[in-house]
């Protein structure tokens, strides 16, 4: 999930001492000449002003890997990231949900216009909070208001600091022990406006989740390993975390406010191998390679190394705007499609890439962008707090060859 606060990366200032591993791979060539060196300058100044830890940069094109930087930071409490590394991806689960909702959608199995009482009736009667009162919903929930964020769901609570109350739909694993149950509580709690008349970020697709367990009649994380994960060799993204899996886990760096430093005690979820509630918006742990066929597929018009996941006119469909220009300030030029931001204005994004790119962001610092056009993509690895708005920019500053990404 994006937070609200956001941090200024400064310049880089001085030499970092780096192990590094920079490969442009032989099935392709880099978009220019200077590209790794541009990547790896943004890398290193994100360590050097203390931004994140070690970092990882994948950048690919016509389904090949043309370029992966990987720097560590070397520092006390930090680990190198390699191969077997293991990330929480937090809001990049989003886009997985939204493509096995596309799968769904392909089989004839939904409509978008459907109303979601029909397929989980708790949804049925919800109401809306309006001023100091609460009322009856006036528009009913229906599926594309999930994929949209324009449901009225936000996220709760929804202001730094502030505590859940009790009768929040928060995510947590602790406290629900199914999909199900996350979505009765949700169904009591009031919409921050009609369905469909409005956009906010929030707890859309884990509700997704519980639709698709119903669409499918599969477990949630069944029907993501049958319909994505296991097509595209992604063997290493999943909601859980054994002892093994947990062993590769990133540690997080924290840098907010009085707190700097390296730890492993700030999951939030737990990751569980029993646990049930798998949240669609935010639960997925994965790995640099693993999110890369994702993108590839995406970039690649639904389809990877023979194996087809969707058809083109389903990415037509999940780049559609819906919502104009969600976050001005922090994402100027940007508009939101299926739970994905696209751009639509590339003079106000100011990073040289074009109109219809499309991609997200996770809470930790992992981001990502599609070019549909060039079918290309890059993923950015890391794990740290707080998020940084600067981040996605800078890697599609120093991809497309902005002179100010220097």
């Amino acid at each position: 999930m994006l937070p609200i606060s956001t941090r200024v990366l400064v310049a880089v200032a001085g030499a970092l001492s780096l192990t590094a591993t920079v490969a442009a791979q032989s099935a392709g060539k880099p978009f220019d000449p200077e590209l790794a060196e541009r990547l790896t300058t943004m890398q290193e100044s994100l360590i050097q002003n203390e931004v994140t830890g070690s970092n990882v940069v994948l950048v690919g094109r016509d389904g090949e890997l043309v370029h992966q930087s990987v720097r560590n930071s070397g520092r006390q409490g930090d680990r190198d990231i390699t191969e077997e590394t293991l990330f929480p991806i937090w809001s990049m689960s989003k886009p997985i949900t939204i493509v096995a909702m596309m799968t769904l959608h392909e089989k004839g199995l939904f409509e978008w216009n459907d109303p979601v009482s029909k397929y989980i009736p708790c949804f049925a009667d919800l109401s809306v909070r309006d001023g100091d009162t609460i009322r009856p919903a006036k528009t009913p929930l229906r599926v594309i208001d999930l994929m949209t964020h324009r449901s009225g769901y936000a996220y709760y609570p929804m202001f730094p600091g502030v505590p859940p109350r009790h009768d929040q739909p928060q995510q947590s694993q602790t406290k629900f022990k199914d999909l199900q149950e996350f979505c009765e509580l949700a169904a009591d709690h009031p919409l921050e406006f009609d369905p469909g008349t409005g956009y906010v970020y929030g707890i859309n697709q884990a509700i997704l989740g519980r639709l698709v367990e119903v669409l499918s009649g599969r477990p949630f994380g069944a029907y993501l390993e049958e319909a994505i994960f296991e097509p595209l060799g992604m063997n290493d993204t999943s909601f859980v975390l054994d002892a093994e899996r947990r062993a590769r886990f990133q540690p997080l760096f924290v840098n907010i406010g009085d707190l700097k430093g390296y730890t492993n005690l700030l999951d939030e979820l737990n990751y569980d191998p029993d646990s049930k509630a798998h949240f669609g918006g935010e639960g997925l742990v994965s790995d640099p390679d693993d999110y890369a066929r994702f993108c590839a597929m995406l970039a690649n018009g639904g389809e990877l190394d023979g194996r087809r996941i969707l058809t083109p006119e389903s990415i037509e469909t999940m780049t559609t705007v819906h919502s104009e220009d969600i976050f001005p300030e922090l994402m100027p030029g940007m508009d939101m499609g299926f739970s994905v931001f696209v751009i639509a204005d590339p003079e106000r994004d100011g990073t040289n890439a074009p109109k219809g790119v499309f991609g997200w962001s996770g809470y930790h610092n992992t981001h990502f962008f599609v070019d549909p056009e060039t079918r290309s993509y890059a993923v950015f690895m890391s794990r740290s707090r707080d998020f940084n708005f600067a981040i996605p920019r800078m890697l599609r500053a120093a991809v497309y060859g902005d002179p100010s990404s220097n």
